[in-house]
C-alpha cells in the first residue's frame, strides 16, 4: 500500500500519509488537516465521557496519553529523545520500555511512564505539596519544595519517581528549572515525566511521542477527544478506545490513569 494512500488497522484507521500533520476536531466530527495546526490551537470541547469525572478548569486542556502496544518494536527511541530533552543521566528513564514474553513465546514492548492519575497516590503522601496537579491534569514536581524524603516513590505503584543521587547533567546555559520544565535536575530530589507541558503548553509534541518512528504514541486532549501521534495521524480517543480494547495498567487500584494502552486482540497490521 503506498505512503499517499495510507494504512490501516483492522478496526480503527491509521494515518492517512506521513506528511500529514497534526489536526483538530471540526463541527462534522474528526479530521486530519494537511497544514500544521499546533496542539494549543485544536478546540476544547467539554467531553465529560472522556474520563472519569476529575477537578478540572474550564477551557482548559486535560492531558493524557494513549499507547498502541501493537505498533511498539521496542526501539527505545521515546527514552532516548525524553533523556535527551531533559538531560536525564542514562539510568533514568522517564519512559521505560518494558519487554512483555507472550506465553507462546513472542515478545510485546510496554512503554511506562507516570501514569498521570486523576487519583494519585504520591500527592496524597507528599509532606511539603511538591506534587501537585496542574489544571490540565498533569501531576508535576515542584523540586525546589522537594525534601528528597522519597514517600511518593514509595507510593506510586507505576514505579514512574526516580531520585537524584547524584549532581544531574547540566541543562542548556541559563537554564532555570520549572516544575513544567525541570531542567537541570537538583540533587536530593525525585524527577519523573511531567508529560513535556512545556511543549504542549506551546502547541508542539512531547519529545517521546514525537520521537516515535512507529507511531506508537499519542498525546491525546481528553476535553476534545482528540489524540495526535508524531506523524500527524489524529483520532478520536473515545472511539480508538472502544474499537481496540483500551485499557489502563493496574486501574483496579483505583488511581484512574490517564495513559491508555492497546494491546490487541487478535487484528492483523496491514501495512
Amino acid at each position: 500500500m503506498s505512503e499517499e494512500q495510507g494504512d490501516t488497522v483492522n478496526g480503527p484507521q491509521r494515518p492517512w500519509s506521513r506528511r500529514q500533520v497534526i489536526g483538530g476536531l471540526g463541527a462534522a466530527g474528526l479530521a486530519v488537516a494537511a497544514t500544521f495546526i499546533p496542539l494549543n490551537q485544536i478546540p476544547v470541547v467539554s467531553r465529560a465521557d472522556a474520563a472519569e469525572p476529575a477537578a478540572r478548569t474550564p477551557g482548559k486542556r486535560q492531558w493524557g496519553m494513549v499507547i498502541d502496544m501493537r505498533l511498539c518494536d521496542g526501539c527505545k527511541e521515546c527514552t532516548v529523545a525524553c533523556q535527551k530533552a531533559h538531560f536525564l543521566p542514562k539510568d533514568h528513564e522517564w519512559i521505560k520500555v518494558i519487554e512483555i514474553k507472550r506465553p507462546e513465546g513472542a515478545s510485546q514492548f510496554m512503554p511506562r511512564l507516570c501514569q498521570m492519575c486523576e487519583n494519585p497516590p504520591c500527592l496524597k503522601v507528599c509532606p511539603t505539596g511538591a506534587t501537585f496537579k496542574n489544571p490540565e491534569g498533569v501531576v508535576l514536581i515542584d523540586q525546589s519544595k522537594c525534601i528528597g524524603c522519597r514517600m511518593c516513590m514509595v507510593a506510586c505503584p507505576y514505579e514512574a519517581r526516580y531520585f537524584n543521587f547524584r549532581t544531574p547533567p547540566k541543562g542548556p546555559a541559563g537554564a532555570k528549572a520549572t516544575a513544567a520544565f525541570p531542567v537541570p535536575q537538583q540533587i536530593g530530589t525525585v524527577g519523573k515525566c511531567e508529560l513535556c507541558t512545556h511543549e504542549t503548553e506551546s502547541g508542539r509534541l512531547p519529545a517521546c511521542v514525537a520521537a516515535c518512528s512507529m507511531d506508537a504514541l499519542f498525546i491525546a486532549d481528553l476535553n476534545s477527544d482528540v489524540m495526535a501521534n508524531g506523524s500527524g495521524g489524529t483520532f478520536q480517543v473515545s472511539k480508538y478506545l472502544a474499537d481496540n480494547d483500551g485499557y489502563r495498567y493496574k486501574e483496579d487500584l483505583n488511581t484512574s490513569p490517564r495513559v491508555w494502552y492497546i494491546a490487541g486482540h487478535g487484528q492483523n497490521l496491514e501495512f
